[in-house]
């Protein structure tokens, strides 16, 4: 464990030097995660969607399945980024229990830095698949290759999650690690902003005239080696000291099942895994909606509706910042009940006041403030309740059930959309959030 810090908030937090380089760490893997999805996407761009022909019948006839057009250029990187966003998806459904036992069993350093490592040498065997060759389906070989790429990638991501969840604990003292998750949380939303919206002029600015200054070409493609590098870098400073690890002949199966026993039979640990789950849930289908939401604003339309998930993004890194500095004062099931009911306020008014710029990217900031009102009491509250020998296994489980819940509320948020209109959906989800806020019973508890 690191020195005392009698302080409170982000800056006692960010004095503890081990919590700091994982800090650290944990920014460079954050946007090299969502670099690598604009790199995919610009890639797919220049690449693919130029050079495949125009009466592509599999292609068609997979928008077709999908119900999705396939006629312009937009539409063709759509699809072709869908595949990318599938084969990113996968592994985080499957194996992040299994990642979980292997965080456990294994040292958590030494985990991070082999996942942040390995994901450096993969990528940097990107430029070798837009070289010519065969085609399948009408598209060379080199997508599909970046396919498998991607599936990769995420199966090592797996990796890195849950044994960077479980190390916070390790390095922070547990008077600070509400502000510890706090700074994490902030850390997440900003990396979202910046890597999605800055990703794509960084990379063309790379490519185009940065590197070549001092004679490089191809600079766009050591982005991503460079955070990840970056990332294991800082990671492998940190002076952690761990418990022996678990036997490796020891079965599988019966970790996983000593992971779920602790969810059963710790309600503190299943109630904030259930309010996890649900939280994200909301934001999931709160994706599908916000399409809905902004082509009902005259300045915004359909494509922007980026700009709703980016201010709610921002309402959650202001939240996230707040309670790092006050959280400590307050109740974490009142926390959580002012949050959903504050996420209930929002998905209500954003019905009502449709069509408002202004009002609409107010309520989304709002709701993100609500959101993390719950993750962020909801992730300490794991970290705190959760033995020591069982987080990896807790913490891949949560993985595995956020990108379910993060998964299946896209499909059925847009069939419903479809079918009764964006308000029922909304006041339907905010249904949801007031029942689970009651459900916590604040007034009963000090």
């Amino acid at each position: 464990m690191t020195d005392k810090v009698t302080s409170r908030g982000l800056q006692a937090v960010l004095k503890l030097d081990g919590f700091r380089r994982l800090w650290i760490g944990q920014i460079f893997s954050q946007l090299a995660d969502k670099f690598y999805i604009v790199l995919m996407v610009y890639l797919i761009a220049q690449y693919w969607v130029t050079t495949t022909p125009e009466n592509n019948q599999a292609l068609a006839e997979v928008a077709a399945a999908i119900r999705m057009d396939f006629e312009t250029q937009a539409q063709k990187i759509t699809l072709l980024a869908t595949g990318i966003y599938i084969a990113n998806t996968i592994p985080a459904m499957l194996i992040g229990t299994l990642a979980g036992v292997g965080a456990d069993r294994w040292p958590k350093q030494r985990l991070m830095i082999a996942s942040n490592g390995f994901r450096a040498l993969l990528v940097l065997m990107t430029p070798f698949c837009l070289f010519p060759g065969p085609t399948w389906l009408g598209i060379g070989w080199g997508y599909w290759a970046l396919l498998l790429m991607t599936f990769l990638e995420s199966i090592l991501t797996q990796f890195f999650a849950p044994a960077e969840q479980a190390t916070i604990p390790l390095l922070v003292p547990k008077e600070h690690l509400l502000a510890a998750n706090s700074l994490y949380q902030a850390t997440c939303m900003g990396a979202t902003i910046v890597g999605f919206a800055l990703g794509d002029p960084i990379l063309r600015g790379l490519k185009q005239g940065l590197l070549i200054l001092f004679g490089i070409d191809g600079g766009e493609f050591l982005l991503l080696p460079f955070c990840y590098g970056m990332a294991a870098f800082s990671i492998s400073t940190i002076h952690l000291k761990e418990r022996p690890i678990a036997s490796p002949i020891s079965n599988i199966w019966k970790e996983i099942l000593d992971g779920l026993k602790v969810v059963k039979e710790r309600p503190k640990v299943r109630n904030a895994m259930v309010h996890l789950v649900l939280l994200y849930s909301l934001l999931a289908a709160l994706y599908v909606l916000a399409i809905s939401l902004a082509s009902s604003i005259k300045s915004l339309g359909p494509t922007q509706f980026g700009i709703l998930l980016a201010t709610s993004g921002a309402g959650m890194a202001i939240g996230a910042t707040v309670i790092a500095q006050t959280g400590h004062r307050f109740n974490r099931h009142r926390l959580a009940s002012t949050g959903l009911c504050t996420i209930t306020f929002s998905l209500v008014l954003l019905g009502q006041l449709k069509g408002s710029l202004a009002f609409t990217l107010a309520l989304c900031g709002i709701l993100g403030l609500g959101a993390a009102l719950v993750a962020i009491p909801a992730q300490t509250t794991l970290q705190e309740d959760t033995p020591i020998a069982l987080r990896g296994k807790i913490f891949g489980l949560q993985n595995n059930l956020i990108n379910i819940s993060l998964s299946l509320p896209l499909v059925l948020a847009g069939a419903m959309v479809s079918t009764y209109g964006v308000v029922p959906v909304l006041w339907l989800l905010a249904s949801v959030a007031l029942i689970a806020a009651l459900i916590e019973s604040p007034w009963q508890r000090c």
